[in-house]
């Protein structure tokens, strides 16, 4: 049987429907019906989504948001383990902790080199369309029976913490996959075309070093909204870089395509709306939920600010 992107969607699917099921018993919870019902629709989602009407899916979706809108997500109290233990496991397992994790990227990538060859005859075991994404999630897994075994833990302690973790992190959970569709959202409703009407209309375009920081800045701004570069991308691209610095200027669009999605990344360490990058790190370590993105601001500045040259020395070269 050929591993596909919908196997993963039904694991995700089952944890989050157990993550609802364990919302709607915790009486430490103070809103945990309508969190557990969040987390149901979410669940439903992954597991009989593509069965499902796209205006069905849509409902659900505005559902989701009006739950969390009016802060129906919340989490409730979780019993950490005390210093002493945390301190007694990392004299056991050392830098063995890293080997989990360092799993992951390793056997995407061996999956993904290798999928081509994985064959069952003339059967490929990992789907051909998406092999990076099952690679990944059959990594995960492998980091998760490496994690049990070398902790003497259960599944089902992976579980608890996926359900602590998914209380800590709340409805930011599900930024990630919804910012990753306002791209094509933004497209399709024109927000290109606005942007480019809104530069050239009250921006003097024609000055080439202003155009190309427009488009910089802007892919930096758009990621801060969105978070998601990919998401930001069609819109600065369509509205700036190909109709001002590639048709306008004739700049070289690889040089535009790469420093534009560079900048995007600079907004993406800026913004909380990045969840995956900023969010999830800071509750795994259980400090303050902005300490990572105040951490990278520096950073974020700097190289947006250089890759305005970049980008305009670059991208004009004969």
């Amino acid at each position: 049987m050929t591993l596909t992107i919908q196997h993963l969607y039904y694991l995700v699917g089952v944890i989050l429907a157990i993550t609802a099921v364990l919302t709607v018993r915790d009486a430490t919870n103070p809103r945990r019906y309508s969190s557990a019902l969040f987390w149901a629709i979410y669940a439903v989602v992954f597991l009989v989504g593509d069965r499902l009407d796209p205006v069905i899916v849509g409902v659900m979706a505005v559902a989701m948001a009006l739950i969390a809108g009016f802060n129906g997500v919340a989490g409730g109290r979780h019993q950490p383990r005390t210093d002493a233990q945390y301190l007694e496991s990392a004299k056991r397992l050392g830098n063995k902790l890293f080997v989990p994790a360092l799993a992951i990227p390793l056997i995407t990538m061996i999956g993904t080199l290798s999928g081509k060859y994985l064959l069952v005859g003339a059967t490929p075991l990992l789907d051909p369309k998406n092999t990076t994404l099952v690679s990944l999630g059959v990594g995960c897994v492998i980091a998760l029976c490496l994690a049990c075994w070398m902790t003497r833990e259960t599944p089902a302690q992976g579980i608890r913490e996926s359900w602590r973790l998914t209380d800590a992190l709340g409805w930011a959970l599900v930024l990630p996959q919804m910012l990753g569709m306002l791209g094509l959202v933004f497209s399709e409703a024109g927000v290109g075309k606005a942007v480019a009407f809104v530069t050239t209309e009250y921006i003097n375009m024609d000055i080439k070093f202003i155009a190309v920081a427009v488009y910089v800045v802007g892919m930096a701004l758009f990621t801060v909204i969105m978070g998601n570069g990919f998401a930001a991308f069609p819109v600065m691209t369509g509205g700036v870089g190909v109709p001002v610095l590639v048709h306008h200027f004739g700049g070289n669009p690889a040089v535009m395509a790469a420093v534009g999605m560079l900048s995007g990344y600079c907004g993406t360490l800026l913004t909380p709306m990045a969840a995956n990058f900023n969010l999830v790190p800071a509750a795994l370590l259980e400090i303050d939920k902005n300490a990572v993105i105040k951490a990278q601001v520096p950073t974020a500045l700097l190289l947006l600010t250089a890759n305005v040259f970049i980008l305009y020395f670059l991208m004009f070269l004969p």
